[in-house]
Parts: C-alpha cells; sequence; structure tokens
C-alpha cells in the first residue's frame, strides 16, 4: 500500500466509557495495532470526556476519517446522541480476546464499579472459541476498583501506593469483598490492634478475589487459560497474583494482553470490521 492510500485509509476507533474512566483505542485496520490511546478519570463527567477524545483524535490524525464504536456503561445514550455505533461492553470484549488469542477459557475484568467473567467454548471442529455464557455484577461495587479506592482511604494511603503496600503483606485476614461499608466494619478493629496496613491492603485484595470468584462463578467452571483485564488488574499485579493462587493457576494460564486497560475499547474497534460495519459512518463527516 502506497503512503498516499495509507493516509486515506479509514481508522477504527473504540472509545469505552465506563463508570470512573474513558478509555479510547485507535486500531489500524490493516494490521489491528494500537496507533493511539488515552486513558483517564471522567470524574463523572462523561459527556466531556468524549469531546476531549473526540478533539484528541482531530489532533493526533489531521484530515483522517475514522470508523467509530462506542462502548460502556455510560456509552449508549451518548453514541445515538452522536450517532455512531454501539456495542455492548461484554461483547467488544469477547471480540478482542478472541482476536488476540486462538485458545481462552475464561476472561475476569474488573472495572470501577463493575466486575464481569466471560466463559468461552472451543469449536472442535472448527478450533475456534465463542462465548459460552457470562456474568456481571453491576448493582454492587464489592470488588472493583471502588472498593480499592474506599480501602486505599480507611488505610489512609494514596490508592496509587496499593499495590506496593499490598506486596509487602504476608499475612491474610478475614474481610468481606461484597461490600466497602462491611470492609470498613472489619478493617477497622483490626487497625486498632495493631495489624500491619501492608497485611490489610493483601487481605483486600484476597476480599476482592474470593467476591469475583464465587459472586461471578456461580457453579460454572473457570477453565485456564484465564485472561484478566480492566484498570484494577492492570494497575495492581499483586491482585493478579492472588487471582491465579485462589483459582490454581499455573504461569502458563495467565493470560494479561499488552494493554488490558484497553481492551473493552479495542473491541469496540475490532468489532467495525464485521458487526457493525454497516451502521456506521466515518467520522468526523463524510458517508460510506
Amino acid at each position: 500500500m502506497t503512503k498516499e492510500k495509507k493516509e486515506q485509509e479509514t481508522l477504527l476507533a473504540g472509545i469505552d466509557v465506563g463508570s470512573t474512566t474513558t478509555k479510547v483505542a485507535v486500531i489500524d485496520p490493516e494490521t489491528g495495532g494500537i496507533l493511539f490511546s488515552d486513558y483517564r478519570r471522567h470524574h463523572a463527567d462523561q459527556v466531556k470526556s468524549i469531546a476531549f477524545v473526540l478533539n484528541a483524535l482531530k489532533e493526533h490524525f489531521p484530515g483522517r476519517k475514522f470508523q467509530t464504536a462506542m462502548t460502556g456503561s455510560g456509552a449508549k445514550p451518548i453514541a445515538e446522541k452522536l450517532k455512531l455505533a454501539f456495542i455492548q461492553e461484554v461483547a467488544a470484549n469477547a471480540e478482542a480476546l478472541k482476536t488476540l488469542y486462538p485458545s481462552i477459557g475464561t476472561a475476569i475484568e474488573l472495572g470501577g464499579q463493575d466486575a464481569k467473567m466471560i466463559f468461552f467454548r472451543e469449536d472442535a471442529s472448527t478450533h475456534t472459541v465463542s462465548v459460552a455464557d457470562m456474568r456481571m455484577n453491576g448493582s454492587c461495587a464489592g470488588g472493583t476498583g471502588a472498593f480499592i479506592d474506599e480501602i486505599a482511604s480507611v488505610l489512609k494511603i494514596p490508592v496509587e501506593d496499593f499495590n506496593a503496600l499490598a506486596a509487602k503483606g504476608t499475612c491474610v485476614y478475614d474481610i468481606s469483598g461484597r461490600c466497602g461499608v462491611y470492609a470498613k466494619t472489619d478493617i477497622q478493629p483490626l487497625l486498632n490492634q495493631g495489624v500491619a496496613k501492608e497485611d490489610l491492603a493483601l487481605s483486600a485484595f484476597h476480599a476482592i478475589a474470593k467476591q469475583t470468584i464465587g459472586g461471578l462463578a456461580q457453579g460454572l467452571e473457570i477453565k485456564a487459560p484465564v485472561a484478566f483485564e480492566g484498570g484494577p488488574l492492570t494497575f495492581n499485579p499483586v491482585l493478579v497474583k492472588v487471582f491465579a493462587e485462589r483459582l490454581s493457576l499455573a504461569r502458563e494460564d495467565i493470560l494479561i494482553p499488552e494493554h488490558p486497560e484497553l481492551m473493552v475499547a479495542c473491541g469496540a474497534a475490532v468489532s467495525l470490521k464485521n458487526m457493525l460495519k454497516k451502521k456506521q459512518r466515518p467520522y468526523p463527516g463524510g458517508t460510506h
């Protein structure tokens, strides 16, 4: 492909508007590589964050057009107003995972205020994977990024230091992972007794893993290999180790995408190649 033709090619952009953050990934339609990405907290102003993203795309790729799909808990009404395609976030996530991994058993994704688990099955004849089931806890922030924020507040430490603190923990205490309020009730007496903050941070990670596994699997087998995604699992690698320990995963059973915090945004972009292609118009302006 000539340079001139390459520069005229329409790019694929996926925008994931979550409960606490907005993510964007621009994909090269030919190679599938990420050309541009951004991950930031929107502080409850989702519209402003999307306006920022769209302006950033125009600045980084002047004159280029985009096929754009939106996903995430806060995206659908905004996508409708902008007349952009929308894909459900679990479907977007599955698209990205199937593109990356020819073999995958389960995916665990933790967001700011929700957690999801996707169960895959493999077709023995075609050796391709498809989604068999999915679970999501959208009614409570237990076992999510918001839970980590709450415990960091109780421990009076910056949330950015939580992972490093947990890495120093040596003892695990029984803390509720179902609700931040219950967890605080468990933690405060332990603090008063002089229990090390390092151990409480590690215990909080175990509470998250226990809550996610018990609350979402609900009798379904968590088959290996297991992919770990989302901001809390990206920025807290000790949490991934805790999940692996509780699930008895070998190192080869753990899948960590190169950009786990962008997987849903990437999936929205990838989906434009097939299921959403006919519903989309290039941005900014223009027609197919």
